[in-house]
């Protein structure tokens, strides 16, 4: 059994999904959570289990006979995604057709996820020279438990009791708990409550087939999230590249990125991304920021839905428990207090997170130069300005710079995008001590500011020049106290600790400084030499820590491990101050990783050398699909085309990236100002044509490094 102190392993789980539910089951369809190394297995509605065991079985014979006799399993042959919220399995019923080498009968297993119901069409194949008789047999039960429960490794618990009834010749089987229902209907198949099955005696004839359909509807009446609007909510583009890896990962991504698409219950019309499946299935103020800012390329209806839904429940009162205080935007939703039974208990609504203001300054910034029409921006005007005021306060309160601590004890002790228990050490691998200033929290901010600023002064409200003069001084202030060097030479520091010490483990933190403007020519290209260097990237990507840190690990989950988000975020910021050589070796780990994959990225993964391992070694727990993983395919695509518009000011610009490492791109379909925009670069990086809107003056400039 799965130790309580350690996650359930994900990684060699079957995954189909459409927010807010998800079926993780094994390569073969099945499911059964409390089997040994079951993982995570379930259907999961939001953070509710519904469905613990879903198994499917054959048995031989005219009749379906009582007891557990005689059933056997299908034997899985092949397992693939069939679009978004779609699965395939085959399997061969070995037991079953003729005695010859060859199997004659198999059965194919279509699986559709939509949002509160799974279906299931089972399809029995027969080739055999005789008419085959069998019954097939659903075992289906539900535990209900919490998401915290199964994420704990905790048993699972037995399930409900379930009831049974045969009406107009359709099995059925029904449980719940007061506040989830859950129903499955079988047509033609006999119930059976006590032993919580739904059984189907049929006969093949040769050469044909017999289809089966199984549904599960998931009802929750007060339900903290729902389904999102099931119209698209971007535009999907065609790719074309000479290395034929980045289209697969694109489309990919875009598949998983559209069952991720969630709303709130209480504005439905506003979708934004879940996080990620299974632990983050739900509103994250970070991943989703970061993800909407990645999709920027496609539209801008995702960003101005996720602005809006944050705004919506952003922060008006000084409540310690929650982490609230005016102006700040959450962290995460959940339907009601988490509680992993090892110390960490987080309210229904939390706002543990001190990037996530920032991020939505930023988001509303780079959608409004992407085209986000004024009359949606002028609506969050006061919550830009609410914001602005909790950076003011937060550095006030932090010394000059923005710092977290978890002021209860029960809530998260770092409160960054590295936000596990270990993620911030030195370089010895001692842990640093809270409060913490985090050095990409501090572009962020810096960023923020001048974001804030512009769209200020654009809609004619005052404070711009006073944010002006705080981005300059916390430029000043962080060259002043997060600089070191080593042997390698100079570098920022992961962060500053409680003493003002600085922490001084080379990681990736600083690979998110070059985009937000904070450091200058000379520190940007230190900052891309130390990316660049083996130590953090000769793996699959970007590694979060130096191998040669004292904290190192490749699996450590924030301390050597790789994040596609991470590395994007860093390949962003390092092609537009024209370090492109840096960018495409990072690009090329991020391509080399996805196959393995199948193209669907996950959270994370090992940081192992690529020397060193033929493929990249999956971080067991790894949530997968995650939607900031899949945007940074958009965003790798984007860093490659050197796009910048800058719709307020009538000009598209493009920054030529160098060679790429990909070859030629095509990508036609982005979107600009709401209209079509087609780009073509050569694969020496220079523009060999665009498309772009009418209106829009396209300036390309020539390639330097800032």
């Amino acid at each position: 059994m799965t130790s309580p102190q350690r996650q359930p392993l994900l990684h060699d789980l079957a995954v189909t999904l459409a927010a807010p539910t998800v079926v993780l089951s094994e390569p073969d369809g099945n499911l059964d959570a409390a089997a040994p190394r079951a993982g995570v297995q379930g259907l999961f509605h939001a953070d509710v289990r519904a469905v613990s065991l879903l198994r499917v079985t054959l048995r031989p014979g005219a009749g379906a006979a009582d007891g557990n006799e005689g059933w056997l399993p299908v034997v899985a042959v092949m397992t693939a995604t069939d679009g978004p919220g779609r699965s395939r399995f085959v399997g061969l019923a070995q037991a079953l057709g003729d005695a010859v080498p060859d199997p004659t009968v198999r059965v194919d297993r279509r699986r559709i996820v939509n949002p509160g119901l799974l279906t299931e069409q089972l399809t029995v194949r027969s080739t055999a020279t005789t008419p085959v008789h069998l019954a097939v047999r659903v075992e289906i039960a539900g535990d209900l438990v919490p998401l915290e429960h199964a994420k704990a490794g905790l048993a699972a618990r037995s399930p409900l009791e379930p009831t049974g009834e045969l009406s107009s010749g359709t099995g059925m089987l029904s449980w719940g708990d007061g506040t989830v229902a859950v129903a499955v209907s079988a047509p033609g198949a006999t119930p059976d409550a006590e032993h919580s099955t739904l059984t189907w005696t049929l006969t093949v004839e040769p050469g044909e087939s017999v289809d089966l359909h199984l549904a599960v509807e998931i009802t929750e009446p007060d339900a903290v999230v729902t389904a999102a609007d099931p119209r698209p909510t971007w535009q999907r583009p065609d790719v074309t590249a000479d290395d034929r890896r980045l289209p697969a990962l694109v489309a990919q991504s875009l598949d998983d990125l559209h069952s991720l698409r969630m709303a709130m219950a209480a504005a439905p019309g506003d979708t934004f991304l879940a996080a990620g499946v299974p632990w983050f299935f739900t509103l994250f103020g970070r991943d989703s920021l970061w993800a909407a800012r990645m999709l920027l390329p496609l539209g801008t209806d995702l960003a101005l839905s996720t602005l809006r839904t944050l705004a919506a429940q952003q922060g008006t009162r000084t409540d310690p428990a929650a982490e609230e205080e005016p102006g700040k935007i959450l962290h995460e939703v959940r339907r009601g207090v988490f509680d992993d039974g090892q110390g960490l208990l987080l309210p229904p609504v939390y706002y543990g997170t001190v990037d996530a203001t920032p991020l939505w300054i930023c988001l509303l910034h780079d959608a409004w130069r992407w085209g986000l029409p004024a009359a949606d921006i002028k609506p969050l005007l006061p919550a830009l300005v609410a914001a602005l005021d909790w950076i003011d306060a937060a550095a006030r309160a932090g010394d000059g710079f923005l710092s977290y601590v978890d002021h209860r004890g029960t809530g998260l002790a770092n409160q960054g995008w590295k936000d596990s228990g270990d993620a911030v050490r030195f370089t010895d691998g001692r842990l640093a001590e809270a409060p913490l200033a985090l050095a990409e929290v501090q572009g962020y901010a810096y960023e923020a500011a001048l974001a804030g600023a512009a769209l200020l002064d654009a809609f004619e409200l005052s404070d711009g020049e006073r944010w002006r003069t705080f981005a300059a001084g916390l430029a000043d202030r962080f060259r002043a106290r997060f600089w070191v060097s080593d042997q390698q030479g100079p570098y920022p520091a992961m962060a500053l600790d409680g003493s003002g010490r600085p922490v001084d483990a080379v990681a990736s933190n600083m690979g998110h400084l070059p985009a937000t403007g904070i450091l200058n020519a000379d520190e940007t290209a230190a900052v891309a030499a130390r990316l660049a260097a083996p130590d953090m990237s000769d793996a699959y990507g970007l590694r979060t820590m130096s191998s040669r840190s004292g904290g190192f690990g490749p699996l450590r989950y924030h301390c050597g491990t790789v994040w596609p988000h991470d590395t994007a975020i860093a390949v962003t910021g390092l092609a537009r101050s024209g370090h492109s050589e840096a960018a495409a070796r990072l690009v090329e780990g991020i391509l080399a990783a996805a196959p393995a994959f199948d193209y669907r990225l996950p959270e994370l993964w090992g940081g192992d050398a690529r020397a060193d391992t033929p493929a990249p070694v999956p971080y067991p727990a790894a949530c997968r699909p995650q939607a900031w993983s899949a945007a940074s395919a958009i965003a790798l695509m984007t860093a490659l085309t050197g796009l910048d518009p800058d719709v307020p000011a009538g000009r598209l610009h493009l920054r030529p990236t160098g060679p790429l490492p990909v070859g030629a791109l095509t990508v036609q379909g982005l979107t600009v100002a709401g209209e079509r925009l087609d780009v073509t670069i050569g694969s020496d990086g220079r523009t060999a044509s665009v498309s772009a809107p009418a209106g829009l003056i396209v300036e390309e400039h020539a390639a330097s490094r800032s």
